[in-house]
Order: C-alpha cells, then structure tokens, then sequence
C-alpha cells in the first residue's frame, strides 16, 4: 500500500482490524479482496464498518507475504494455504488461516486472549479440575469447529501448573495459549516449526520425560494408537477430536482401526479412557457464549459398553444415568442451566440432542415455559454492522 497523508500501511490497517475486533468481542476476523472486514460477533457474520478501507488483491497478498513467518514461506508456495500464530502486543494472539478463493487471497482469523482463563472463570463443570490433576489415562475433549477447545485445554493445563509440579508437553498446530512456567515445566511445540507432525511429536515426547502431553488433534490412526499407548504407560494425555458427542466420540475412535484391531482397540480404551468431554458454545441470556459440556466418566459400566461392541449404543444411557459420578448429557446439562437462568427455552431446544423430549420436560418447568410457546421456540436472530472507527481512515 502506498502511504499518503500519513495513512497507515497495510499491516498498521492490518491491526487497527485485529484491535476493534476484539474490542467488540468478536472471536473470528475474515478478510477478502474486495470486501470490508467481516467478524463473527455472538454467532452471527457481519460487517465490521461498511464505511471502511477494502483490500485490493495486490495490497492483501503483500501484507500475507510481510505477515507469513519466513519459515512457513516455502509450505505456502507449495500447498497455497498455511496456518500460523500472530502476536499483536497489548491485544492478544491470533491463530491466522491464509487460503485462497477463486485465485485471490484470503485470511480468517481467530482471536486466542493472551490470559489462560481458569476452569471456573470459563464456567465449566467442576469435574474438570478433578481430569485435569489424573496421573495417568487418556481424557478426550471434543466439539465442532469453534467450540471452545483449546481454551478448554488450556485451561486444564494450566489447573495443573498452578497445582503440581510435573513435565508438561504440547505439540499444537499452531501453538495458541501461551502458557507460562509455574509449579510445572511447560515445553511447547509447534508442528512445522519444533517437530514434523502430530505423530512424531508424539512419539519423541515419550524420551522427554514427561508427565502430562497434550496433542492438539487426534488425526489419525497412528495418532490414536500412540496416544493410547501412552495413557496406557502411565502419562495423563489430552487431546481433541472434531465429534458432536460421546457416543460418536467412541465410535470414531474404535471406527478408525480396521476391523482385525477393533477388538484390541475397545480394550485399550476401557482400560485406559479416563473422560470424554463434549462441548458446545451456547448463548447466555446475557449475549455471550458459555459452554454447554455432554461428560462421559469411564465408569464400570461405560468400561462393559467400551470392550463389548454390541453395547455401545447404550452410553448415553450410562451418561443419563450416572449423576453420581459427575456425568451428564448435553440435555441434561442445557436444562440445568435454563432452570439455572443462565440460558433462554428456545436455545435449550435449538442445541438439544433430542429436542422432542426436551420440549415435554420444559412444559412442566413453570407457567412461564407455556406463555407465547410458537414465538419462544423461534431462534432470535440479529443482523447489522458493527461500526468502529479506525483513526486516520477517509481523511483526505
């Protein structure tokens, strides 16, 4: 870009953007040629300010070349998308996808708080602290796309660090939550940068003596299997997977291995699975997004379900059942915090597993649950810009 009247350059306009997106709180930034910022604020896309600065092509595929580490410059060139992390002091880090549409370049962005907010400031069952501090075994957390995963992770190691001594390992791609030092060693490795892949990060963090490794995606087989292994030996090991529940959770992780190995499979998870914990970012009655948590302990009776295949359906009923130890479905949960005023009727059924059942069970939570039934179960959808002003921006 070529500065005139003292108008920022493109990187400079770059983090004006970063800047008052998460100042209005939003958590995912889109840029594309010929469009102005676009930002994802409580769900729904929308324009930051209609009234400001576009990125032409060649402006946008400089500032992704000035933006891009030197490092990840050859992986680009070759594949034309890579992910990386970006640092904007003061503000926070970002995880930056760079792809392209239609030939022109692209980026989404997704804003990481510097703070690794504990397990109680993020609003998650307490159950978690209890995971976070295991010796040993395998404790899954899992979600769609943008459901709040790593903060989840992060947060659960951190529980320790600030608990136990212990050395940490996390092999991430890109590394998002820094975590500092505390009473835990806390070694963090990026993929592409401090270790080839998953798998071998994976398989070297075994030589490093540690006592907790998180795995930022489970991907693959041979992923699954090393991370079995090594729950197996006596190491707690955290990781996520892309599945909307604990049954589906269960079914990818045996699903993946062929068929001679699923019965040596199913016994490995019974013996070493600790937790499978579900997620889902739900809206609160005050405009953010909490997490909604589906909670499967390796119980006795999960163990039968796991090492006999013609049982496995029948988790979620372990789950429904099995209060006692912490457990709880994703209906169960969303009516907890609708009776606890956290949530409104129509969002319980919009993110129900069985809306149907749910619908029954609220009719008999209060008179008001009745009133105006047709418009309460309508998603409430808002649409609009969120205008900021960028200084320095349309003067002449």
């Amino acid at each position: 870009m070529v500065e005139k009247n003292n108008e920022p350059s493109s990187k400079e306009f770059f983090e004006e953007i970063l800047s008052a997106s998460v100042d209005v709180g939003a958590s995912d930034i889109h840029l594309k040629v010929g469009l102005p910022p676009v930002v994802r604020y409580k769900r729904e896309l929308r324009v930051l300010s209609k009234k400001k600065h576009t990125f032409r092509t060649k402006e946008l595929e400089d500032l992704i070349r000035t933006l891009i580490p030197e490092r990840h410059l050859a992986s680009f060139e070759k594949s034309q998308e890579v992910d990386f992390a970006y640092s904007f002091s003061g503000v926070g880090r970002f995880r930056v996808n760079v792809y392209r549409h239609r030939g022109n370049p692209a980026m989404a962005i997704r804003y990481i708080p510097f703070d690794v907010q504990t397990i109680d400031q993020l609003g998650l069952p307490s159950i978690l602290k209890k995971l976070s501090l295991k010796r040993k075994g395998l404790v899954l957390i899992t979600g769609t796309a943008g459901s709040g995963k790593s903060t989840t992770l992060a947060a659960m190691i951190q529980e320790w660090n600030r608990q136990r001594s212990g050395h940490i390992i996390t092999i991430e791609d890109p590394i998002e939550y820094l975590i500092r030092d505390k009473k835990a060693l806390i070694t963090q490795r990026e993929i592409g940068v401090d270790t080839q892949d998953y798998l071998s990060g994976l398989k070297s963090s075994l030589r490093q003596d540690p006592d907790v490794i998180m795995i930022g995606e489970l991907r693959d087989v041979e992923s699954i299997s090393q991370a079995l292994s090594a729950a197996e030996t006596g190491h707690l090991v955290l990781a996520t997977l892309h599945t909307r529940d604990a049954t589906e959770t269960l079914s990818r992780l045996i699903g993946v291995f062929p068929p001679e190995s699923r019965e040596q499979v199913r016994w490995q998870l019974s013996a070493s699975l600790e937790a499978v914990v579900c997620q889902k970012l739900v809206p609160s009655e005050e405009g953010k997004m909490i997490p909604i948590s589906e909670i499967l302990i390796n119980t006795p009776r999960v163990k039968e379900c796991l090492s006999d295949p013609t049982k496995t359906q029948s988790v979620y009923e372990a789950i429904e059942k099995g209060s006692i130890y912490q457990m709880q479905t994703f209906d169960q949960a969303l009516m907890a915090a609708h009776a606890a005023g956290k949530i409104k009727r129509e969002q319980v059924l919009e993110y129900a597993s069985r809306p149907a059942d749910l619908e029954l069970q609220l009719r008999g939570i209060g008179p008001t649950a009745m009133r105006n039934k047709d418009a309460s179960i309508r998603p409430e959808h808002t649409h609009g810009s969120v205008e900021i002003d960028f200084p320095g921006r349309g003067k002449k």
